[in-house]
């Protein structure tokens, strides 16, 4: 059967369905992920478990080596079976894995549960930025990236919404039964989500590909080289050939501190405000405002990224990042203190996300998810170092000094990724053809 629509309007009605599917995900994903920050001054208030702020901490850093497992392995396992399999059953382990929190009877059960949630959070988003990368309109992938992004932070905003509406009157728990909802939207998934045209490709899935293709009215990406089992890890190799070893490395060492910086104030943001005074109602406001932030900050950065250069705006997102971290230190009047919170969230969660834009368009379509996947994965270890470090210092009565520590994260991945930028304009552009097809992907 024939269709009305142009090809043009038909592969922007693919690529829409994809980041549509991708952001409510995502979404889930940024509920669960930010709900622990949210109830946390709850729990230590009310001892929750025997819970102390160190201990809290570590709670935190469960979550974070969690998602440090899915992200290493997400990429691979992605390249290997498909991103639309691997997304659905992200969305199904974190789902269940909230419902272990909530009939947790030990600190040890909620521990699991977190462990196993950050698994299903770590694999998620490495695997839909790459989907999302596949199906991007021609330049605008860090645009479209940071778009799928701000689904992260209204995931943080309805956290906090669920907090200050559930957790005084009906109790901590039914915060994380929300969080088994998004179950409800893996059947949409499976049913709906097309499978990326490069994977089927690349798989020797041709027909299925071309069905896709035609369906949709766009162009089927060329085919690569079958690889054999004993190639599987060269997407992965091909991440430290020739000079590629530093570029890769700096890469990584910028994510590290980005994610420490992200997951520690994502995690403390309203204990330390809350101890600064503000109830819990105030408290929760600050992570509005962070990640109303967030979204701002995903749409400005991802359009002047895709004009002026993605690691280029991350370093300079970086700096501003770190100085407003450093401000919140400063006793300031309740008004100033709000906006510095906004414009923190503008820059701290979009410039670590501007790190795997820079590594997306960078990379073929076959190596892509795999080398997101490992930027991502590797800079899991900062991300599950940031949680337990604020806690160790608000334990030992330090909490002000966790905003120095923080905003020093943010000097160092501005450090790096500008390093990165700086070697990425010495080097000789790609060919035509390759800037086209990694545009469209």
């Amino acid at each position: 059967m024939s269709s009305s629509l142009a090809p043009s309007a038909r592969g922007s009605r693919l690529a829409l369905l994809v980041v549509g599917l991708c952001w409510l995900a995502v979404l889930f994903d940024g509920l669960d992920m930010f709900i622990y920050g949210s109830v946390l001054p709850h729990l230590l208030a009310t001892k929750t478990f025997g819970l102390t702020p160190d201990r809290a901490g570590d709670l935190g850093s469960y979550a974070t080596f969690g998602m440090l497992v899915g992200a290493l392995t997400a990429g691979t396992v992605a390249d290997r079976i498909g991103r639309k399999k691997l997304m659905v059953g992200c969305v199904t382990l974190f789902s269940l894995a909230s419902g272990v929190c909530a009939i947790a009877d030990s600190v040890t059960v909620f521990g699991l549960g977190r462990t196993l949630a950050g698994v299903g959070l770590g694999g998620l988003l490495p695997t839909a930025i790459s989907m999302v990368s596949d199906y991007a309109r021609g330049g605008r992938g860090a645009l479209t990236i940071g778009a799928l992004m701000t689904a992260h932070h209204a995931g943080g905003i309805l956290s906090a919404y669920v907090a200050k509406w559930l957790v005084e009157p009906v109790g901590w728990r039914s915060a994380f039964w929300v969080c088994v909802l998004p179950l409800l939207f893996v059947p949409v998934l499976a049913k709906v989500m097309p499978e990326s045209l490069s994977f089927l490709v690349a798989k020797g899935r041709t027909e299925e590909a071309r069905a896709l293709a035609d369906r949709y009215v766009v162009e089927l990406p060329a085919a690569a080289g079958k690889k054999t089992s004993a190639d599987r890890w060269d997407a992965l190799i091909d991440l430290f050939r020739g000079g590629e070893w530093l570029q890769t490395l700096l890469y990584w060492l910028a994510s590290f501190g980005g994610l420490l910086l992200v997951y520690g104030v994502a995690t403390w943001l309203p204990t330390l405000m809350r101890g600064e005074g503000y109830n819990l109602g105030s408290a929760l406001t600050f992570v509005v405002l962070f990640n109303l932030g967030g979204i701002v900050g995903m749409l400005v950065a991802g359009r002047a990224a895709d004009r002026f250069g993605a690691p280029g705006i991350s370093a300079l997102w970086f700096a501003l990042t770190a100085a407003g971290v450093f401000l919140l230190s400063v006793h300031m009047p309740l008004g100033v203190t709000f906006l510095v919170v906004f414009l923190t969230g503008v820059f701290l969660n979009s410039a670590q996300t501007m790190i795997y834009a820079t590594v997306s368009i960078r990379s073929t379509p076959a190596g892509r998810a795999t080398a997101v996947g490992w930027t991502s994965g590797m800079g899991r270890f900062g991300a599950v170092f940031g949680p337990w470090l604020g806690g160790q210092l608000l334990a030992a009565g330090n909490g002000d000094w966790g905003f120095t520590a923080f905003a020093l994260a943010g000097v160092s991945s501005m450090v790096f990724i500008g390093l990165a930028a700086l070697r990425s304009a010495r080097r000789p552009e790609r060919s035509g053809a390759e800037q086209q097809l990694i545009a469209a992907q």
